[in-house]
């Protein structure tokens, strides 16, 4: 029985990461609302696979087959309400019972599977946490861009960490119940909450798993992510961009990606689409306006670009922002 309805597309789609791995299974994922990016629901569970299955799943993990798996651009979290859980990671095999929680990274493929006998309960609650990249916290989240490891990596927060634990767990809870609820104000309190979470990693991680890049990097950088922010209208190119903070072209399309944990040509065109998504939101001004006023003249490309962050059309995005959270 899922408490929270809600629909998913399996597709086979080309990855740059697993095109070696042609088993695994992308999930599209169907926000509750789009604009928060999310979604949370429980699983209820009596069905408990046979002992010749889960011993195969198993030997798949330990062999490196990958049968079965999936993988989707959204972080995951996994917060077990009763019962046990089994989880894959491609390194880790990790047993969650009940309190337990554990963490996937963005596309990072995972399986689970239920391995006790009994009534499993647990949350699902899968984040795009590209949505909440903006200046005011961009030096934060450059952490958790996942460019040496995948967030997987935290997983030891949750286990040795029970205060960490017990908070997340309460927060998680919390926003299950703000999504259902759909009380006034409800994407403050999720995405604040989504915040909380973040920062409780980040503020645990007594391995330094997420610090792996240099913050000063990032205040070298910022004239030319203000010149950015102050200029998405116009055409930007890397060689204007680069004079302004002295840097040569080489220099600066490495020394961004370090820093920003995306290429420069990433970061202009996701600021581009967030700028856009406001517009809609907010204006009525037409689509092809929406287009000229984020910089991307060619209509069909910005609506490629904006399909590509958002999964659906300008028009579909600002017609499913009216609809009342949950309906799907």
């Amino acid at each position: 029985m899922l408490r929270y309805r809600y629909a998913i597309l399996s597709l086979t789609l080309p990855n740059r990461s697993f095109n070696m791995f042609p088993e695994m299974r992308y999930e599209h994922v169907v926000y509750q609302n789009p604009f928060l990016a999310m979604r949370i629901w429980q699983i209820d569970s009596d069905n408990l696979d046979p002992e010749d299955i889960r011993r195969r799943k198993e030997q798949d993990w330990q062999q490196k087959r990958y049968s079965e798996w999936h993988y989707h651009p959204e972080i995951e979290f996994l917060h077990i309400l009763k019962g046990e859980l089994t989880v894959f990671c491609r390194e880790e095999r990790i047993v969650l019972r009940e309190g337990g929680i554990g963490l996937f990274g963005s596309s990072e493929p995972h399986l689970t599977m239920q391995t006790k006998d009994g009534h499993l309960s647990y949350l699902v609650f899968q984040i795009d946490l590209r949505k909440y990249w903006d200046l005011s916290t961009l030096n934060s989240m450059q952490h958790f861009s996942e460019v040496i490891r995948p967030l997987s990596s935290l997983n030891y927060i949750f286990e040795n960490n029970e205060q960490a634990r017990r908070q997340t767990s309460a927060l998680m809870n919390e926003i299950y119940q703000e999504m259902n609820d759909a009380r006034i104000g409800y994407e403050l309190a999720v995405s604040s909450r989504i915040k909380n979470i973040l920062l409780l990693l980040l503020r645990n991680d007594d391995r330094m798993q997420l610090n792996y890049n240099d913050n000063r990097l990032l205040g070298r950088l910022q004239p030319a992510v203000d010149y950015v922010e102050d200029n998405l209208s116009e055409k930007l190119s890397v060689s204007e961009v680069s004079a302004i903070v002295n840097m040569s072209y080489t220099h600066f399309i490495k020394t961004f990606k370090k820093a920003v944990g995306m290429s420069f040509t990433d970061f202009v065109v996701y600021k581009r689409i967030k700028k856009a998504e406001q517009l809609l939101l907010t204006s009525d001004v037409s689509i092809a306006d929406v287009a000229d006023a984020v910089g991307i003249s060619n209509i069909g490309h910005f609506y490629d670009m904006f399909r590509r962050y958002n999964e659906c059309s300008p028009k579909q995005f600002k017609d499913r922002l009216r609809e009342p959270a949950g309906q799907l």
